[in-house]
């Protein structure tokens, strides 16, 4: 029986599938959004979740928690400024899985783990797309239309 045995092993030693989780969480928190395996992003929903947690109650000993879990200083000083305030209000839920389909080399099933409310990072980045796709459009309709070989 698996009574009382939470979590995925993930096909590895307890310090280097911690140290994964330390990795994955920091990148998470910096970048906003991450592309992994389907397990992976699984059990990086829970680390994720709690350090968001930490960072609402904002209290020294929560800071300190958070600090010995993320690898940054800088990541950690986000997480309990910025993020902090964008998530307040929301009682949990602070990451979303979207599904991917398998991977190109070994058919693993992929994954995005992105931050539920990515604020002014996600816009920036869909205007940007926005700006780029009109100028490729623009560009086309400057050229002048090719002749067909004779």
């Amino acid at each position: 029986m698996r009574h009382l045995k939470s979590g995925r092993k993930l096909n590895r030693t307890s310090a280097h599938r911690k140290a994964l989780l330390r990795n994955l969480v920091t990148s998470l928190l910096e970048h906003e959004q991450i592309k992994t395996t389907d397990a992976k992003a699984k059990e990086l929903r829970r680390v994720a979740d709690r350090m968001i947690t930490l960072a609402k109650r904002g209290s020294l000993h929560a800071r300190r928690q958070a600090a010995a879990y993320v690898r940054r200083r800088r990541v950690v000083s986000k997480l309990f400024g910025e993020m902090a305030e964008r998530f307040r209000t929301r009682p949990g839920g602070y990451t979303r899985i979207v599904k991917l389909g398998p991977r190109h080399g070994d058919a693993a099933p992929m994954s995005i783990i992105e931050l539920t409310d990515r604020g002014e990072a996600a816009r920036a980045e869909v205007e940007k797309k926005r700006e780029r796709k009109r100028r490729q459009v623009q560009k086309r309709e400057a050229q002048p239309a090719a002749r067909p070989p004779v």
